[in-house]
């Protein structure tokens, strides 16, 4: 039992929940961190994310099981592995679907709508649309955007289009990101694994990350001295966190480029511990600037 428990969790990809604090966003920059209803239905949202990236992280382990037998590292993977059963993570799914309907049914109609609109997208990219270039990354990134849009839908507030905005070209870099990894970590054997593979080469996916990374730096920079943004803030302040938001571009492309690991990219930021310092100090000089200066 216990074994069985260990491999559904595995199964669930915890390690990939990170990615879901896309939803706090609209609690931070709306400035409703002191208000106890708003952060507690955006800490729902953020569990119903958590339940929904892992459905769809199952019904992608269960269409690809036999394809993933042949990767490097995704072999080790509950279903590609033997360790649970297809049936077993076809259920193991549909009690995270009951318990993410039961959550999202307390935050409204609008964030039913675009989480199931996560869900739909992501079955849609695992059924097909993973093998078309550049939408596959299009998509990926389109689930952080929603992610965002959930939490603000989550406590009722809008979402600026800075915010959007940010969260487009910083999604697209971490998209780009992981296929250039994927793509030198299988070599010869890409296009055998990931079929979409065989239409990137590291040239062109350097030159879509140089194009993102820059669209990020610089629509973050325009953020935080936009006159919209210091008005609503207070402050000018926020300037002074883009030497954070560069670390963390130039480290993410330091553990890519020179410290390349056969796990993702985003499972090697969350081990890596001074992109965890640092986007700790982000995270409070952003807050402390937003809330207090």
């Amino acid at each position: 039992m216990r074994e069985m428990f260990a491999a559904l969790v595995k199964l669930s990809r915890p390690a990939h929940w990170p990615k879901n604090v896309f939803v706090l966003a609209p609690l931070v920059f709306a400035q409703l961190l002191h208000v106890p209803s708003a952060v507690a239905r955006t800490l729902v949202a953020f569990v119903c994310f958590c339940a929904a990236s892992s459905v769809v992280y199952i019904f992608n382990d269960y269409l690809d099981r036999d394809l993933d037998r042949r990767h490097p590292v995704k072999k080790l993977r509950p279903l590609a592995a033997g360790t649970v059963s297809p049936t077993a993570a076809l259920v193991f799914a549909t009690v995270l679907v009951v318990a993410l309907v039961l959550g999202a049914s307390r935050l409204g109609s609008g964030f039913m709508t675009v989480i199931f609109s996560y869900l739909a997208l992501n079955a849609l990219y695992s059924l097909g649309l993973k093998r078309v270039v550049i939408l596959d990354v299009m998509i990926v990134s389109l689930g952080f955007v929603l992610r965002v849009l959930g939490g603000g839908a989550a406590i009722s507030v809008e979402i600026s289009a800075w915010l959007l905005l940010c969260t487009i070209f910083l999604a697209l870099f971490l998209a780009f990101s992981k296929r250039r990894h994927e793509l030198m970590l299988l070599a010869d054997e890409a296009s055998t694994q990931r079929l979409v593979l065989s239409h990137y080469n590291a040239d062109f996916l350097d030159q879509m990350i140089n194009v993102v990374t820059a669209s990020t730096v610089v629509s973050y920079a325009l953020y935080s001295v936009a006159p919209e943004t210091v008005a609503r803030f207070e402050t000018g302040f926020l300037l002074y966190t883009i030497p954070f938001v560069l670390f963390g571009i130039f480290r993410y492309l330091y553990l890519i480029y020179q410290a390349p690991e056969r796990i993702n990219p985003t499972e090697a930021v969350v081990r890596d511990l001074p992109s965890i310092l640092n986007i700790a100090f982000w995270g409070c000089a952003v807050i402390g600037i937003i809330y207090f200066a």
